[in-house]
């Protein structure tokens, strides 16, 4: 999953609000009906420069993300009610949740011409689990058989595929986990489990540079910390064809910049409004204006490998999170625009659930006090707070340093990097001084994402060092589950219990507030809190 920028079920009966991602802007998005649309006309959307190079299973961060899913299509995607829908698959059947039969649609082209093959889904897993190939995702192939034998947790390799791979024919191949896992297909909608083409191979490096993909746009260039350029790929055989013909993702240095362009017309799309400018931008952009909810949360997080937070007693870090005050930080540096989070999993996903974390995100200055104290203490008296100055954070980050040293004495300072890639550079080398900003998008709608891929020992996605054999446990018990809805379930279980831990400090909920430019039309974000590219009309 990507690290947020800087990010349903009664029991499993109820609506998850996800966007429609497998449709962008389908039928009922009619566009502008007075305004003629140009097909293959082009449009900016305000963006950063990816961290890695554009490989699928290589990223984990919201800029390389939204150009990946332009250029790769996977097996399957999620409709607006939150259902897996079937993509580049005919259909993904199993009778135990353990073995998987994938039959693929048949004539689905690279964009080098290439068949989409079963061969180019099995070969590409296997590449990115392969330690060798240093892909920062690879941990999602550990449901798979055989990962243990191709990237064992010490000793060398003992194979260089995953057992549990088979190719059956040319359109189809078969998936055996080590153990049963109710959803699994969810995970499958990931970017990670993308194909590649088998041109790929003969220089990865390359091909990361210029990608080749299956996806409804096709590359065409990458200025890079300029921008990247993608066009329409006319043989795209999905259901969520572009309706326009392609798209320039342009690096902003801060996000007060790209409103600027965004009102004087140099820019189509803004992804997020700078803290700055959220009180004007409804009367800016009227109609163009947009407000919504997205399945993400911003926290901060410990670095555990430091000997500052280093077995720490988790009552220091519930004391911190009590001497933030949430509501009037939402409600004025924020302008409204966030809701004060109280548990770690996203609203929106499948088994959300209100108030999780008790009350250690309830802000009690005196109780905070108290907390700190019998945990022994902020050890230095003093935290630093690191995030990236380009995503509209440096307000809030100072508002939440300013109400911990009220509430609490503890002298708290910001520790600003120049970029999110500077941001996240700093966290892989485990060069995070005390805490750190840490949001987190939906990878799949379900908390497993915002649990196991964030807290499990292995995950990919924990950053902060994190590591619990009681939570390791429970996360092994709720993956096997005999059903989803109790998969769910467990999952809550273990939300309930991470307040006694403290594996991050949950602030709040995002919301898309964004805009565009009056060149384009149907203009919708998806649950992601991307937009929905495909689906944008732009006007001749």
């Amino acid at each position: 999953m990507r690290g947020a920028r800087s990010a349903k079920w009664v029991a499993i009966a109820a609506v998850v609000a996800l966007g429609a991602t497998a449709c962008g802007g389908g039928d009922s998005d009619k566009g502008d009906s007075k305004a003629a649309v140009d097909p293959n006309g082009t449009f900016t959307v305000e963006s950063g420069e990816p961290q890695n190079p554009l490989q699928p299973a290589n990223t984990m961060e919201s800029y390389g993300s939204i150009v990946i899913k332009s250029l790769f299509t996977g097996l399957v995607d999620y409709d607006s009610d939150g259902k897996i829908v079937n993509m580049n698959a005919e259909s993904v059947d199993t009778k135990d949740s353990k073995t998987y039969t994938v039959k693929l649609k048949a004539g689905w082209k690279f964009h080098d011409g290439t068949p989409v093959t079963a061969e180019s889904y099995v070969k590409a897993w296997n590449w990115a689990a392969n330690p060798e190939n240093k892909q920062t995702n690879s941990f999602w192939f550990s449901d798979i058989a055989g990962y243990d034998q191709v990237a064992p947790a010490s000793g060398k390799p003992k194979a260089t595929e995953l057992s549990g791979l088979k190719v059956v024919d040319e359109n189809t191949f078969t998936i055996t986990l080590t153990k049963a896992i109710p959803y699994f297909v969810y995970k499958l909608g990931y970017e990670v489990f993308s194909p590649l083409p088998e041109s790929f191979y003969k220089d990865p490096k390359a091909a990361g540079e210029k990608p080749v993909g299956n996806g409804p746009y096709q590359f065409v260039s990458w200025d890079h910390k300029k921008a990247i350029t993608v066009k329409k790929f006319a043989d795209y055989k999905g259901s969520n064809a572009a309706k326009n013909g392609g798209v320039v993702f342009k690096n902003y240095s801060t996000l007060e910049t790209a409103y600027e362009d965004l009102k004087s017309g140099n820019l189509d799309v803004i992804t997020q409004v700078a803290p700055k400018d959220l009180p004007v931008y409804k009367q800016d952009l009227g109609d163009r204006a947009v407000d919504q909810a997205y399945s993400a949360i911003q926290t901060i997080a410990p670095a555990f490998y430091t000997k500052q937070w280093k077995d720490i007693n988790p009552k220091v870090l519930q004391g911190l999170s009590m001497a933030i005050d949430r509501p009037t930080i939402t409600k004025t540096v924020l302008q409204g625009t966030r809701e004060p989070a109280t548990g770690w999993v996203a609203k929106g996903v499948l088994g959300f659930q209100p108030n999780a974390a008790g009350d250690v995100t309830t802000y009690n200055p005196t109780k905070a006090k108290q907390l700190i104290k019998e945990g022994g203490g902020v050890p230095g008296n003093a935290i630093t707070i690191q995030y990236n100055t380009d995503g509209g954070h440096k307000e809030w980050v100072e508002a939440v340093c300013n109400s911990i040293t009220n509430a609490t004495g503890v002298k708290c300072n910001t520790d600003p990097k120049a970029d999110f890639q500077a941001d996240l550079k700093a966290r892989d080398a485990k060069e995070v001084k005390s805490l750190y900003r840490s949001g987190w998008v939906l990878d799949f709608p379900m908390n497993a994402n915002f649990i196991r891929d964030l807290f499990g020992s292995k995950s990919d996605g924990n950053q902060s060092g994190f590591s619990n054999k009681t939570i390791d446990d429970e996360i092994a018990k709720a993956d096997s589950a005999t059903t989803l809805d109790e998969s769910v379930k467990e999952y809550q279980a273990i939300e309930k219990q991470l307040p006694n831990y403290m594996p991050s400090i949950p602030l709040w909920y995002y919301k898309v507030n964004a805009g565009y430019s009056e060149k384009v039309s149907g203009v919708k974000f998806a649950q992601d809190g991307d937009p929905i590219l495909t689906g944008v009309q732009v006007k001749k």
